[in-house]
């Protein structure tokens, strides 16, 4: 479990005081113990997506096997294709075990189902918190769609950069739950 307090200009994360890291031991902290997702991937175009997580995985320490991280997000048949040549639900599980080769305590990920069908965006919550909960991994949601509250165990709510309020949500639903409720066809008039 990772632990995180903000008490004024202290930013602790493991009873580390990050805010008071250098550029150089943040730069450290960021490569070694944080994994992120971007909304829109930013993948490297003229590297394969195995060369796309192989050069994530150099950056760490500790990292995951690469055909293993590929393998899990179910991308090994496609591994030799470049980023143009995949489907967003692909480029998004792509980033996803780019982020996790890493072997990251802690996951970032900004609107990781924006731009994807509901269908392939329920498979790739499921990839995200199945896969941070079988490997002890902080999931961090940053996202605009109220649906996911339902499935968070935890809401940090936030505006204008500052935090309104932190709620702990005592009954989580799950992935397929959420999601087949917004989902399901409308009643015919």
């Amino acid at each position: 479990e990772i632990r995180l307090s903000l008490v004024g200009s202290e930013m602790c994360i493991r009873d580390r005081n990050v805010a008071g890291f250098s550029e150089k031991m943040l730069e450290l902290y960021r490569r070694e113990s944080i994994g992120f997702v971007f909304q829109f991937y930013n993948l490297i175009p003229s590297l394969t997506a195995r060369e796309n997580v192989a050069i994530a995985a150099k950056l760490s320490k500790n990292p995951l096997d690469v055909d293993e991280v590929i393998e899990a997000v179910g991308l090994t048949k496609r591994k030799s294709l470049f980023p143009s040549n995949l489907s967003g639900g692909e480029l998004q599980r792509l980033s996803i075990a780019r982020a996790l080769v890493k072997n990251p305590k802690i996951l970032l990920c900004d609107e990781p189902t924006g731009a994807l069908d509901s269908a392939t965006g329920t498979k790739v919550l499921s990839l995200l918190k199945n896969t941070a909960k079988e490997n002890k991994i902080a999931l961090i949601i940053v996202t605009h769609n109220s649906k996911l509250e339902e499935i968070s165990d935890n809401l940090v709510r936030l505006k204008d950069g500052k935090i309104l309020s932190v709620e702990k949500n005592e009954h989580p639903k799950s992935i397929m739950e959420v999601c087949l409720l917004y989902t399901s066809p409308s009643p015919r008039d």
